[in-house]
């Protein structure tokens, strides 16, 4: 290393927040830290409990956007390769490596579908969602044009009210016609009920995932009988993982939010009436942010605003303290109600974050801290690719 204030040629607090040996109290705010340890510990532990029940996990990296988390994902976690959303995102992964990417999304723009029929020269099995006839020819035209093969799972909305069809004559039909295309295979069922994930009672996400499966089953015995078998039935989030890996029917998990943790889906709860951020899962993903003000005695004001973080699932949560609470923001402000004026210009809070997807995508690193040190420094290498 040239100088302590350098990282391959880029300087601290400008270009990067933070080196490898620095303390946490020295890290740049706003930025994005994580717990390695807690991270390690999610990781592992649903890399166990699919291994138990016979399940692939095929891990969310729009979550993410992190080639290094998606490696540890692999290396941790075992996870079978990354889902993505666009193809963009699919790119940035298969040219990190990742062998196995499933664009769990339709692709129906014609230099994006040429992009994708591309995508397999950089060494990845390419996945595609279809849910109309028309886009399986157009699909095929570009795979023959780059002599690559797609593999194509048919989408069945099974509840979320976006993609995907919702009846199994629709499934059988766009099967088959992705069997005969050339330049295609047809490679299983993506099945995922989005809606349901943030549903707060057990109970009510069961109810909504028996749905799921249910229309999945009869999909699966319906290809069956036309001589066409699911080497994918996909889905399965944070909130429902338990539901599908124990149906009998969907063979791949599609966890993402699990291995972070924010403060949406902290709040729903399992079996046993308990927080899913209380046991099951571990906050691994925080917003550290400076307090910059505290002008006015009962309130703090820090540096981490809309800027840096989503709020459509809710404000952050200051995590580990009672007595602060985070109450407001705007474009480069956070309120932070302090009662008791415990806080200081200076301090550093970690900050859960209500939504952690769109938080990592207006952030540019990650910062691996291990017993209050920066252990590593990993980029957010899918940031910005929303096409």
């Amino acid at each position: 290393m040239k100088d302590v204030t350098e990282f391959d040629g880029l300087e601290v607090g400008y270009d990067i927040p933070a080196l490898p040996g620095m303390a946490e109290a020295e890290i740049q705010t706003p930025c994005l830290v994580l717990d390695l340890d807690a991270l390690e510990r999610n990781i592992q532990k649903m890399g166990d409990w699919a291994r138990a029940h016979g399940m692939r996990h095929r891990v969310h990296g729009k979550m993410h956007k992190s080639v290094d988390v998606a490696r540890l994902q692999e290396r941790l976690g075992g996870a079978c390769g990354v889902c993505c959303q666009k193809v963009s995102e699919a790119e940035a992964f298969a040219r990190g490596g990742i062998k196995d990417v499933l664009v769990s999304n339709q692709v129906r723009d014609p230099a994006k579908i040429d992009r994708l029929a591309r995508l397999p020269k950089l060494g990845a099995r390419t996945l595609v969602c279809v849910d109309d006839p028309a886009n399986v020819a157009e699909l095929s035209e570009a795979a023959e044009r780059h002599g690559t093969e797609i593999e194509c799972l048919v989408e069945i909305d099974c509840g979320a009210g976006r993609c995907g069809v919702t009846e199994t004559a629709d499934v059988v039909a766009i099967a088959k016609a992705i069997d005969a295309a050339p330049g295609l295979r047809f490679a299983g069922l993506q099945a995922y009920q989005g809606a349901m994930q943030h549903l707060d009672s057990y109970l009510d996400r069961k109810a909504k995932i028996e749905i799921a499966v249910a229309m999945a089953r009869e999909a699966v015995e319906a290809l069956k009988a036309e001589g066409l078998a699911c080497d994918i039935v996909g889905g399965g989030g944070t909130g429902s993982y338990y539901f599908e890996g124990s149906s009998g029917v969907y063979n791949e998990l599609q966890c993402g939010s699990y291995a972070f943790m924010d403060a949406d889906y902290g709040r729903i709860l399992d079996a046993e009436g308990n927080r899913i951020d209380r046991g099951e899962w571990e906050n691994a993903l925080f917003l550290l942010t400076s307090v910059m003000s505290h002008a006015k005695a009962d309130k703090a004001i820090c540096d981490a605003g809309l800027k840096a973080q989503s709020v459509d699932s809710g404000l952050p949560v200051v995590f580990g303290r009672e007595d602060v609470r985070f109450v407001k923001c705007s474009d480069e402000h956070g309120v932070i109600a302090d009662p008791e004026g415990v806080l200081k210009v200076g301090d550093k809070l970690r900050l859960v974050p209500g939504h952690c997807d769109p938080t990592c995508n207006v952030h540019d690193w990650y910062v691996g801290v291990r017993n209050g040190t920066v252990e590593c420094l990993w980029p957010v290498s899918a940031r910005g690719k929303a096409y």
